[in-house]
């Protein structure tokens, strides 16, 4: 992971000296717009490298979605005889050129990207102090330092929500609207999918959707309050560029007609099920 955080290091603090470059004084004592905007284009920059693999998987997505009918008649054919199954399963993929796990990998692929981006925004901090460790993944020690000191409408993006540092309101505030905005981007991608995709009929992936729908934006409004701002500036814009990237991707590459709900969006909504 190292090579992951040195890597998400270099693009932040390129990004940081453009901006510095280009507001130069602008950058003020209230916002360190250098280092704001370095970490919105950070998340831009690597979720525009991985486009291409998102648009892999979902095709992945909509090529074993299509097969549904004919993986449930194989289901009801064999039923019982699982080895035969999973045989058939093998020469119905391999017959229709589909490779399951294609759908999945990506995400597998990305999670070290994201995992990274979080621990190098964590790790700058003002606790932070001995120089090994403010040097680490390419940062000289007048970088980190500014990175550490850096403010958003005041607040220091490495100060928490409830954080006791100097002018605690302000922190408060900004964090508070940050969560709030987390939470709402997040709860508003997942239910833009599943109108779109509809309702899943198997309790388990129903189970998962609303999981998807309702828990993960809970546990962001909780955990949003120990992550510092600059993570949460971070989820906010990488949560925006997937509500737009969700949007192209839908109109693009369409659900298949069997899978989506022929109620009016209203009942879908309410977790009717055909």
């Amino acid at each position: 992971m190292a090579l992951v955080y040195t890597a998400i290091s270099a693009v932040l603090l390129f990004w940081h000296s453009v901006w510095d470059m280009v507001l130069g004084d602008a950058s003020g004592w209230l916002t360190n717009w250098s280092w704001v905007l370095g970490i919105v284009f950070l998340v831009l920059t690597v979720r525009t490298a991985l486009i291409p693999m998102a648009v892999r998987q979902i095709t992945s997505q909509r090529a074993v979605q299509a097969l549904r009918p004919k993986v449930e008649a194989l289901r009801e054919k064999h039923r019982g005889d699982r080895e035969k199954l999973r045989t058939e399963l093998v020469e119905l993929y391999r017959a229709e050129k589909v490779n399951p796990l294609m759908s999945v990998l990506p995400m597998l692929v990305q999670a070290p990207v994201f995992l990274g981006l979080l621990h190098v925004l964590r790790h700058l901090r003002p606790s932070v102090t001995g120089d090994a460790a403010r040097t680490l993944y390419g940062w000289t020690l007048t970088q980190f330092d500014s990175a550490a000191q850096a403010k958003l409408f005041g607040a220091p993006i490495a100060a928490t929500f409830g954080s006791t540092v100097a002018q605690p309101g302000i922190v408060t505030v900004v964090a508070g609207v940050l969560i709030a905005v987390m939470v709402v981007t997040t709860y508003v991608t997942s239910r833009q999918l599943i109108l779109r995709t509809g309702w899943a009929t198997e309790p388990q992936a129903r189970m998962v959707q609303r999981l998807m729908l309702y828990g993960i934006p809970l546990s962001l409004l909780v955990s949003g309050a120990l992550l510092p701002i600059g993570v949460i500036l971070y989820w906010v814009t990488q949560n925006l560029f997937a509500l737009g990237q969700q949007m192209w991707i839908l109109r693009k590459f369409p659900p298949p007609a069997a899978d989506a709900y022929t109620r009016s969006p209203r009942k879908v909504w309410e977790g009717e099920t055909p």
